[in-house]
């Protein structure tokens, strides 16, 4: 957010069905009920408005669903550590490896500690500030029965790329972490060839949280982004 802030662009954010915020009573029972209501919260936010599309992690899976059923209107995608391989156990990821830890910041993580630990690689000060502001109000807010119902039906009925298969010519940005041991990289990169304007960023040094454990970098590749988006 605060890498576009000074930027042209208007920011809509949207609370995934588990979110705090989240007033609707209905529990979505997969992630394709998931995508459909995103669909639908766009189109009652922005009607026919042309847009661009972000994602982090399983949102980066939905974005790109939202960018391939909205073709037309999508001006481009962007993935930061984003599910491309639903099933856990066929993904391929790293071994896990943590490259610094500060244990003073660990010891003060406090209850927030085996959070911070359990997909961080780079464990210091800074790394903690932004995980306690960006990450732990959603995991403490989050409702888990919602999740674990979707979490049952992780994956789409089909994947974007191949319901859509034509190439997606749009600017596009898919950003991985080399440490990544959640969703891993190499997977992504399958997908290269699908999107002809597309930026594949492997960056060391960083996990599943790659936009926090590298934010400077992250923030001048989504501005990069969209300054190809406006060009």
């Amino acid at each position: 957010m605060d890498a576009v802030k000074d930027l042209p662009w208007r920011m809509v954010f949207l609370d995934l069905p588990w979110a705090e915020a989240v007033v609707d009573t209905s529990t979505p029972t997969s992630a394709g009920e998931v995508a459909d209501g995103v669909l639908a919260e766009i189109e009652d936010h922005l009607g026919d408005e042309p847009f661009a599309v972000i994602g982090n992690s399983f949102g980066g899976m939905i974005a790109r669903h939202v960018a391939h059923e909205r073709r037309n209107r999508v001006l481009g995608v962007a993935t930061l550590a984003g599910v491309v391989e639903p099933a856990r156990a066929d993904r391929s990821v790293p071994e896990r490896t943590v490259l610094h830890t500060e244990p003073a910041v660990l010891l003060a993580a406090g209850d927030a500690r085996e959070a911070f630990e359990e997909v961080s690689v780079i464990q210091d000060a800074a790394a903690f500030e932004a995980f306690e502001q960006y990450v732990l109000p959603g995991l403490r807010g989050s409702d888990a029965a919602v999740m674990e119902h979707i979490a049952a039906s992780y994956a789409l009925d089909v994947v974007p790329e191949e319901r859509h298969p034509a190439p997606f010519t749009a600017p596009a940005l898919h950003l991985f972490g080399r440490q990544d041991d959640v969703v891993g990289y190499e997977d992504g990169l399958r997908l290269r060839d699908h999107y002809p304007r597309g930026s594949f960023v492997i960056l060391d040094a960083a996990g599943h949280n790659v936009h926090l454990e590298q934010s400077e970098v992250t923030a001048a590749l989504v501005r990069d982004w969209l300054a190809r988006i406006d060009r």
